[in-house]
């Protein structure tokens, strides 16, 4: 009886040793569980972050594309201003050569000057246009390139997240 229950106090004990390992091995499951969550929160909060630099950069690109148009406008009423500054300029000059005309007898030709002036001024204010577009696309051209690379740093963590949480699981 004695024989019987001292092989039964060693079995005993042989089952609390597999318990020891056991729990060793959840306890070593559960922190590379912890691990992998730290991990998910700082992709998350990075992700955050990156979300916002391109929220930014879209307004800051819409206040650049609203400017660049203020601008414009601004160009046009000062261009504008100035031809209309030119027109009455000429037109008393167009007073002033018609005592001219009767005095000396000479002949200027007072349209043909304005469409000359004006002409002239057309040129100035599309090739001021192309110039503006052209630096437009090149910035717009830009911050897509740089939107791109943003969004492209996005999927590629979005991909990373289900990947981790499949690992997490």
């Amino acid at each position: 009886m004695l024989e019987t229950k001292w092989s039964l106090l060693q079995q005993k004990n042989m089952t609390l040793s597999n318990m020891d390992s056991m729990f060793e091995s959840y306890i070593t499951t559960f922190s590379g569980s912890w691990r992998l969550g730290q991990e998910k929160l700082k992709l998350e909060a990075e992700l955050g972050s990156m979300q916002g630099l391109v929220e930014g950069f879209k307004n800051k690109y819409k206040d650049k594309i609203n400017k660049r148009t203020e601008m414009e406008n601004e160009f046009v009423l000062i261009k504008r201003d100035l031809y209309e500054e030119e027109i009455q300029e000429l037109s008393q000059i167009l007073d002033t050569s018609v005592v001219l005309l009767m005095d000396n007898s000479c002949s200027l030709d007072m349209d043909s000057i304005i469409a000359q002036v004006k002409a002239q001024y057309e040129e100035i204010t599309n090739r001021s246009q192309a110039k503006a577009e052209s630096m437009y696309h090149i910035k717009y051209k830009e911050l897509q390139t740089l939107a791109g690379k943003h969004g492209d740093d996005l999927h590629h963590t979005k991909m990373e997240i289900p990947e981790m949480n499949w690992n997490i699981s």
